[in-house]
This record gives structure tokens, C-alpha cells and sequence, in this order.
């Protein structure tokens, strides 16, 4: 499993060799950005045994217990200096020996990369293009986003259900809040689909960036403020989106319950079926329960504010 994608693209006439080695689990971001400085194509983290990750809760920065960091380097470093570089640095499990070089056939990278991604639909009228593909001037919402290092690219089944769920909102000229943004794709979507101004809570600093950036590239940045918890003004919202986890969901229900506006909506996601009742419980008490959608072993609940009427 894949959890870092490449920041850089190599060039179609360099020729590569891929570096692998097992990292000491607190190394790394350190052993990461050490491989950028030497000159890295690419730095891509999979993980060494069997461990299954879910979407990140708030502040969290999912990785698995024993990782391998696999690089591609360019065929002119000089490997010797590479391994020089991470043994001084001490972030190499088992010191040089233990880390392996193998030969990379040509290709092209860019091309590579970007095939395994293609357009996809959510509800009836959103769409998630990367940008290698021109999208269908018929597609009525088309968010453009390439996957990148912060989590949600309508690929996970959580992030699937929050954008079905959007597809059927009335958003033309509402306020929306997005907690734990990731990407930024739900924020953006929202934005596309006309939201009069969209709030974009997370804890992780990456994650803030990447959503201000995909705003960027979809044109809404003016009408998307992504900011950390403890800088997020006060207010309610007309609709409301959390896609974190269960146990982050509970803990934080009085602050999202609490942004949810008289008249307003909210879809939580990120729960596992055998959590659902207990995030429900926590909520039913601020607000109403309103439906509930699945997938895979996923579930999405619905509430809308407890006076307004459910259509």
C-alpha cells in the first residue's frame, strides 16, 4: 500500500534506479526529506507487513508500524555518497548493508503515474478529473485534482459517500463547513457547486496546503479559508461535512453539532459499521437523525438540525 506519491516527475530520458530500505519508525519524515535534498525523483512509503490503514482522524498522520521507504533516484548519484548521506544521518535500520539498489527499466514516469487515474462520478453531477485527462464540457461539476501526500481523492469509500451526499444538497449560496479537509475536495466541490463561502478545518498543516492549492487550481480559492482548529471562527453553517473518524467524531461533537445552522444538515463520515450506533447516540442529542448511506464496510450518517423539517 501506497501512502506517499511522487511531489516531483522524473524526466522520460533519464535513466532511474530505485533505492529501497527499512526506516526507523520515527525517522520517517526525516529520511523523506533528506531524499528530496540528494535529488529523489520520487519517495514513495509501503508498508513491510500487513497493517491496514484508514483515512487519517484529526492531527493524525497515518503509517504503519514497520514501513519501507523506496526512492527513485537518478542513475548518475553516486550510491555510495546516497548511503553515506542516510547512515550518517542515522535513519537507516541496520546501517548501509541493509539498504538495496535494483535498476529501473525506461519509461515514462509521468505517464505512469498518471494512467492509473482516470475521471470519476459521484451522485449525479460531481466529478473528479485528474488533469491529465480534458474533461466533458458535459460533466455539470468537475473537480480537477491529481492524488498528492493529504488524503481524499474520491477513491476512499468515506470520501465517496461525502461527495454523493453533497451531489444531493441544495448548495447554491449556503455556507459549508468541511472538517478534516484532507485534500481539500470536498471543500472545493462545494465551492464549485456554488456554496457562498466554505470553511476547511484541519489539524494537519499539509493538509491545509494541499487544500488551498487545489482551491487554487479550481478557481474558488477566494471563497475557501482553510485553517487549524483553534484558528476556525466561530459560526454555523447550512451544511456541514466531517469525514475524520469515529472516535474523533465523539470527541468532537459539541463543536461540530455546534456549527451546524437552525435549518441546517450534516453528514458525518469515516465511521465503521460497528461504530455507527455509538457516533449516532452522541449526536442524536443535538440533532436528528435523517438517513444513513453505506459502503463497503463504511457508513455515512445523516442529521439535520433538530427544527427543520427533513424533505
Amino acid at each position: 500500500m501506497v501512502l506517499h506519491l511522487p511531489r516531483r516527475y522524473a524526466s522520460t530520458m533519464d535513466a532511474y534506479r530505485t533505492l529501497r530500505f527499512r526506516a526507523a519508525p520515527d525517522r520517517l519524515e526525516e529520511a523523506e526529506d533528506l531524499l528530496w535534498s540528494l535529488g529523489a525523483a520520487a519517495v514513495t512509503l509501503t508498508d513491510a507487513g500487513d497493517q491496514p490503514l484508514h483515512e487519517p482522524g484529526p492531527g493524525d498522520t497515518p503509517l504503519w508500524d514497520d514501513s519501507v521507504i523506496e526512492a527513485l533516484l537518478p542513475e548518475g548519484l553516486d550510491s555510495d555518497q546516497v548511503l553515506l548521506s542516510l547512515a550518517g544521518s542515522g535513519v537507516l535500520e541496520g546501517g548501509a548493508q541493509a539498504a538495496s539498489f535494483e535498476p529501473v527499466a525506461d519509461r515514462d514516469w509521468v505517464r505512469a503515474w498518471m494512467d492509473r487515474y482516470e475521471p470519476m462520478r459521484f451522485g449525479e453531477s460531481i466529478w473528479v478529473c485528474p488533469s491529465h485527462v480534458e474533461p466533458d464540457p458535459d460533466w455539470p461539476v468537475v473537480v480537477r485534482l491529481d492524488p498528492g501526500l493529504a488524503f481524499g481523492t474520491g477513491t476512499h469509500p468515506t470520501t465517496a459517500l461525502c461527495l454523493e451526499w453533497l451531489d444531493g444538497q441544495a448548495v447554491e449560496g449556503v455556507d459549508v463547513v468541511d472538517y478534516g479537509c484532507g485534500s481539500g475536495i470536498l471543500a472545493v466541490a462545494a465551492a464549485l457547486m456554488g456554496a457562498r463561502r466554505v470553511l476547511a478545518i484541519d489539524h494537519d498543516p499539509q493538509a491545509l496546503e494541499a487544500t488551498v492549492d487545489n482551491a487554487e487550481r479550481n478557481g474558488v480559492a477566494d471563497r475557501i479559508v482553510a485553517v487549524l482548529p483553534e484558528q476556525a471562527p466561530s459560526g454555523t453553517a447550512g451544511l456541514v461535512l466531517a469525514n475524520i473518524l469515529a472516535g474523533p467524531l465523539v470527541e468532537l461533537v459539541d463543536d461540530i453539532a455546534g456549527r451546524v445552522a437552525p435549518d441546517g444538515r450534516l453528514a458525518l463520515s469515516g465511521i465503521l459499521a460497528d461504530q455507527a450506533d455509538g457516533v449516532c447516540d452522541a449526536y442524536r442529542e443535538r440533532l436528528r437523525p435523517s438517513g444513513e448511506a453505506t459502503r463497503e464496510d463504511w457508513v455515512r450518517l445523516d442529521f439535520a438540525a433538530a427544527g427543520d423539517r427533513v424533505t
